[in-house]
């Protein structure tokens, strides 16, 4: 391997092959290692690989290496990397961005504004209906719906928004080369039909393991403004997904039911701790209003700019670290791990964009980037 040049997409598949980068490592080792003539251990591990993780690239055999290849030559079949200009600014902003995805699709989908709906594998009809005619709505003002496409309410929310000629995006937990649950492959083809998106992070070949779900679901919610939770269970997946978004600065929005009903528990337990109740679409539509006045005006600016992304909550890791209650700016730097000055300066603009206020000893929030609050979930 050491005599042999590779082209970017061969480093970038091995890159996902290792399975456990991500972020500013994976993208600055891909810059490393596009400039090598010949790659090696010692060249993967000065490009910030640890041993087993070069023992993973390495290890990418010469067959699956031409299998993903072959795929990525198919129309629709895409590899977006971080560094690319379609990659979506809202996904980037979260500290653990994926370093690349594969999609099957448009990827300009991941640029519109998208809600994240997720729930029960099996729920009831009251979930079933109220999904459905919800996410109905959200999809004709102008959302994109993101979902994981298992069944249940993932099922239910992609197909209500292809119902109204809407988009969908779905994030799997799996490789590209099959659909997974296989009962839904028809519902996976018309979305792409229908101008949507199947992403993943995984190597195209990987399977759906349990441990691969949890790690997706910061994808569902990092492309988009917020979760609406229809019906789980007090311990499930989709609180995993709520407190992804908590913890990247999203809103959580969850649908009440009759009092009882164990799929009604998650929801119920969510609105307890702060989040937004939803009993018509104007709940979701008023509360995420602020930053999307122009969505229904023209659907051509239904896209995002790095900057509208921006506007709408700088400095989200900064932000959950300012309470209700007074907090010093010295606190605030130690929890978020940075220097005062540089403390000191996103505070302001925090401050300036109205989330925060300056008070004698410190700063208090004033609004919330997600109703939930941050100590509270734990899943």
């Amino acid at each position: 391997m050491a005599g042999e040049r590779m082209t970017s997409t061969e480093i970038w598949l091995r890159l996902m092959h290792t399975g456990s980068l991500c972020c500013d490592v994976m993208v600055e080792a891909a810059a490393r290692l596009q400039r090598q003539e010949g790659i090696d251990t010692l060249v993967l591990r000065n490009a910030g690989l640890t041993a087993k993780q070069a023992e993973r690239f390495v290890a990418l055999n010469e067959s699956e290496l031409e299998r993903s290849l072959i795929w990525l030559e198919q129309p629709g079949h895409h590899l977006l990397t971080a560094n690319h200009p379609l990659y979506p600014p809202l996904l980037r902003t979260i500290p653990d961005y994926p370093g690349a995805l594969f999609i099957k699709g448009n990827p300009e989908t991941l640029n519109t504004v998208q809600l994240a709906v997720v729930g029960s594998r099996a729920p009831s009809w009251y979930g079933e209906r109220w999904g459905k005619i919800l996410c109905e709505q959200l999809s004709q003002s102008g959302f994109t719906i993101t979902s994981g496409l298992a069944c249940g309410i993932d099922g239910v929310a992609h197909s209500a928004a292809l119902s109204v000629k809407g988009r969908s995006v779905a994030v799997l937990g799996n490789g590209l080369f099959s659909i997974y649950p296989r009962r839904h492959q028809a519902l996976a083809m018309r979305l792409i039909e229908s101008d949507g998106a199947i992403v993943s992070e995984f190597p195209l070949s990987a399977q759906p393991r349990p441990a691969n779900f949890p790690r997706r679901n910061r994808i569902i919610s990092g492309l988009s403004k917020g979760v609406l939770v229809v019906e789980a269970a007090r311990r499930s997946g989709s609180l995993v997904t709520a407190r992804c978004a908590l913890e990247q600065g999203r809103e959580v929005f969850a649908l009440p039911g009759p009092i009882g009903n164990p799929g009604c528990e998650g929801p119920h337990w969510l609105i307890k701790q702060g989040a937004t109740p939803v009993t018509e679409v104007a709940d979701i539509l008023e509360n995420l209003q602020y930053g999307l006045q122009w969505l229904q005006e023209d659907p051509e600016k239904r896209q995002y700019s790095s900057d509208q992304g921006k506007v709408a909550l700088p400095f989200p890791k900064l932000l959950a670290n300012v309470g209700d209650e007074v907090t010093p700016v010295d606190v605030v730097a130690e929890r978020a791990g940075q220097p005062v000055p540089v403390t000191v300066a996103q505070l302001l603009e925090l401050e300036l964009a109205g989330w925060i206020a300056a008070v004698p000893g410190g700063y208090v929030r004033l609004r919330r980037a997600c109703h939930v609050r941050r100590t509270d979930v734990f899943v």
